[in-house]
């Protein structure tokens, strides 16, 4: 029952993630921590808003600290984002967020930060994993004293995650540049631990759905795509907003919204970003990107004779990179992605901050940056699906991909890849089959030059049985 996947271990609150499991995880954190940790070790906890993650985060908190381990504790909801940056400047051995990030409301999850300010490489999630299995089945006996010892003993430090985490942003982003610039902003933390957090660098933002609500407002899952950003469109393009800004339930991922009330996806991010961090910030360094990501990653790497590495779906391994060396820009199709300015994490405010820098900079709209990149690269359109499957169903599914089909419907197949999933190569378009590493889904994933494409290229992925 307790599983680490492409982002920690998630689970349906009650049923999987329940206080019995919890325990057997902070434990094993604590055992893994005592064999890495060359002095005291020390962690930072923080939670987002969901139910009950305020209650799992302080009983995390109660078992390192009985454990001799220095907690440092967030006082409020946090940001994972904000958790690795303090995890880095506190020096601490490791961060723990209690956050199911964009899963649906009924789901909690514990992800696991490394020190250098990033997701726990896949080495040290795998020693957790080791832990885990060892306590599996046998649950420690807690012998925890009350909370007010722990606090009185210097165990648990209650800390603002907030206030130094935006002293920072404001030394890395040009504010003051993107206040003269006078844009109207709309911001959407999607009843996420995004709130409270934008109008203290850019007051004058307007927040919707930002209130405490673990239900967030009854979306079927808190992330930023178009099918749940359906007021923030609306009101983006009908209030004379240049620009909308969703954050998911963690604050990590980014979602952009034009002045006509378009969606702008991650892809297209990515690159705008990476564009001016090379050609107007003069930064250097590689590139990293997931399977998963836009093909004018690479047309611009090769263009450029920028090092292009490309991983798996799951940022652990894009951090991984940016902790062993300089990268440039590091990211995945999600709407999470990091750069060299900050901490290799994704970070959907800080991102969302650079954004907004580029178009105070370039003096463009969204829309406009999106335009140039069509002209440069030609048209590249991009949608997923996911679907809800049963275990026979993925079996199906990725039995038949294992055949290496040779056609996909009209298309020939030129190569397929296998790094995550399948991708297969089809007439300058490719699709990309893989299961969820977070949830009880295959997503479908296609990029073309038309949408028609894209969803042609879908339809024949999900007839791909066994």
């Amino acid at each position: 029952m307790i599983s680490f996947g492409t982002d920690g271990w998630r689970g349906l609150i009650a049923r999987d993630f329940t206080f019995s499991n919890l325990e057997i995880v902070a434990n094993a954190t604590a055992r893994m921590l005592k064999k890495i940790a060359s002095k005291t070790p020390s962690v930072v906890i923080g939670y987002d808003t969901r139910f009950l993650s305020k209650e799992f985060a302080q009983e995390v908190a109660l078992i390192l600290a009985n454990h001799d381990i220095i907690v440092h504790l967030s006082e409020t909801f946090s940001t994972t984002p904000q958790v690795s940056f303090h995890t880095k400047q506190k020096g601490a051995d490791l961060g723990v967020v209690i956050t199911a990030s964009h899963n649906p409301p009924q789901y909690n999850g514990y992800k696991i930060k490394a020190s250098f300010g990033g997701p726990a490489t896949p080495e040290q999630v795998a020693k957790l994993e080791t832990e885990v299995k060892k306590l599996a089945g046998k649950p420690p006996k807690l012998n925890l004293k009350p909370w007010e010892f722990y606090i009185k003993a210097r165990k648990i430090r209650l800390f603002d995650a907030k206030e130094s985490y935006i002293r920072y942003i404001r030394k890395k982003i040009d504010i003051q540049l993107i206040k003269d610039a006078k844009f109207k902003i709309v911001y959407d933390p999607m009843h996420g631990a995004g709130i409270n957090t934008i109008h203290n660098l850019l007051p004058n933002v307007k927040e919707i759905h930002n209130t405490y609500n673990p239900s967030f407002g009854n979306l079927n899952h808190p992330e930023p795509t178009p099918d749940n950003l359906y007021d923030l469109m609306e009101l983006t393009k009908n209030g004379g907003f240049d620009i909308g800004i969703a954050t998911d339930g963690d604050a990590d991922r980014l979602g952009a919204i034009d002045c006509d009330g378009n969606f702008v996806d991650s892809h297209k991010v990515f690159m705008i970003l990476m564009k001016y961090l090379y050609e107007r910030r003069k930064k250097r360094g590689s590139v990293a990107k997931t399977v998963s990501l836009t093909s004018m990653v690479n047309k611009y790497c090769e263009r450029k004779g920028i090092k292009l590495y490309e991983t798996p779906v799951g940022f652990k391994y894009i951090a991984k990179i940016m902790s062993e060396e300089k990268v440039l820009i590091g990211g995945e199709e999600s709407g999470g992605l990091g750069t060299i300015l900050h901490i290799p994490e994704r970070d959907g405010i800080f991102n969302a901050m650079l954004l907004l820098e580029v178009m105070a900079t370039e003096k463009k709209t969204l829309k406009q940056l999106c335009d140039e990149l069509d002209v440069e690269f030609g048209p590249h359109r991009y949608w997923r699906r996911d679907v809800r499957v049963t275990p026979q169903q993925k079996a199906a599914i990725l039995g038949g991909c294992e055949k290496q089909p040779k056609k996909l419907g009209r298309f020939d197949v030129e190569k397929i890849e296998t790094k995550d999933g399948y991708k297969f190569f089809v007439d300058n378009s490719w699709l990309l089959i893989r299961p969820s590493g977070t949830e009880p889904l295959i997503r479908f994933y296609a990029e073309a030059d038309s949408m028609s494409k894209v969803n042609e290229l879908l339809d024949e992925g999900m007839k791909i049985k066994k």
